[in-house]
């Protein structure tokens, strides 16, 4: 009996310390295993509460593996069975690649109201919209930072249709941005989505997941009597992993360590940035950061080449890093949260090189073509 006391109160601590981080006193947590379970309980949590079944998705986006959420991820239905009727995808919001660029004078509104039409469209067909569901940063999409004011906005239209928002913080999460511990915070205190997902970064390596949403969504999905039951679950061990990533969190200071190192990352790459052409982009906020090649900066082709090659030759150096964005063009920077100034330098330098070597060549091989 002591024991299951024990047990109950880990997994009752861990819901408390989460409701902290969040700062919302009608949130209800589902504890899970995985990113993927998550998702796939918010899909669920949405289309029960609205009685919709329709959803809309960012274009490029990945929210998990299992079937459920492979028919959400543009990014993998595409390579598969295609899209499904109930799915609808927006285009991504992405200001230097995408149809409103950083000159349009509201590109959040521009990209919401596209969001709006796919609305009106479904609704033509007898459609009924369940919930609006993106990554509060696309991370799959290419390390994309929505406009200011494009997730209130597509809230309000999606709202409007009945349905919910919901943010996938899975790899947001915990801190990551620096200045708030949720990426969704990035819109404004006036904003906070309907469900949150989040996983990874939850048990630092560890398999632990939750979705947390208000009471009145949570109410509708267990009013059916339909019993929601996961075998590991707010298990002990898990709780008591989640608790001292908490801890860690807040002890070492990394949302701080995250603001400081990712200025001081960004700068650095920014400095490449104005030496080599091949750059034509550096964005983010916090440890989420990406830097994007481009063949030529006017007409911003896509480097899909170049950073694959810069990605193999960092692997020389030890450095482990990879691609994304939707030509595999956008060299992403989502280190651990304990990065040091130190790592940063490292990572520039070992960039800078390889770039510079990259020049060397072109110039090499522009005199060669010449004579």
């Amino acid at each position: 009996m002591c024991l299951l006391s024990y047990h109950l109160s880990l997994s009752k601590d861990y819901i408390m310390a989460l409701e902290v981080f969040h700062k919302e006193q009608t949130l209800q947590m589902r504890r899970k295993l995985i990113g993927s379970e998550a998702n796939d309980l918010a899909l669920r949590l949405a289309r029960q509460y609205t009685r919709h079944q329709d959803v809309i998705v960012l274009d490029h986006a990945y929210h998990g593996h299992l079937t459920s959420l492979i028919d959400i991820s543009p990014y993998k239905f595409r390579k598969l069975e295609g899209q499904k009727e109930w799915v609808h995808v927006a285009p991504l919001p992405d200001t230097y690649h995408g149809i409103y660029r950083e000159d349009h004078p509201d590109p959040a509104q521009a990209y919401a109201e596209m969001v709006k039409s796919l609305i009106d469209e479904a609704q033509k067909k007898g459609h009924k919209i369940s919930s609006f569901f993106a990554e509060s940063l696309p991370s799959v999409g290419g390390q994309i930072i929505f406009p200011a004011g494009y997730c209130k906005k597509v809230a309000e239209y999606v709202h409007e249709a009945g349905g919910v928002y919901v943010a996938d913080e899975i790899q947001t999460g915990f801190g990551r941005v620096g200045k708030h511990v949720w990426a969704f915070q990035l819109e404004g205190e006036d904003f906070c989505p309907d469900i949150v997902t989040m996983g990874k970064p939850m048990g630092n390596g560890h398999p632990l997941a939750c979705v947390a949403t208000t009471e009145e969504i949570a109410a509708a999905f267990t009013d059916n009597g339909v019993e929601y039951f996961n075998t590991f679950g707010g298990n002990p061990v898990s709780c008591a992993i989640g608790l001292a990533v908490l801890d860690v969190i807040e002890k070492e200071d990394l949302r701080g360590n995250a603001m400081r190192v990712g200025a001081h990352l960004k700068q650095l790459l920014v400095q490449l940035q104005n030496k080599y052409p091949l750059i034509g982009d550096v964005r983010g906020i916090g440890l989420f950061i990406g830097m994007e090649l481009v063949k030529d900066r006017d007409s911003r082709t896509p480097a899909t080449e170049e950073a694959a090659y810069v990605v193999k030759r960092l692997k020389d150096d030890r450095i482990v890093m990879s691609t994304d964005g939707p030509w595999d063009s956008v060299i992403k920077f989502k280190p651990p949260m304990c990065f040091s100034i130190e790592d940063a330098d490292r990572v520039a330098m070992s960039i800078g090189q390889i770039l510079r070597g990259c020049a060397l060549f072109k110039l090499e091989f522009s005199i060669i073509s010449l004579g």
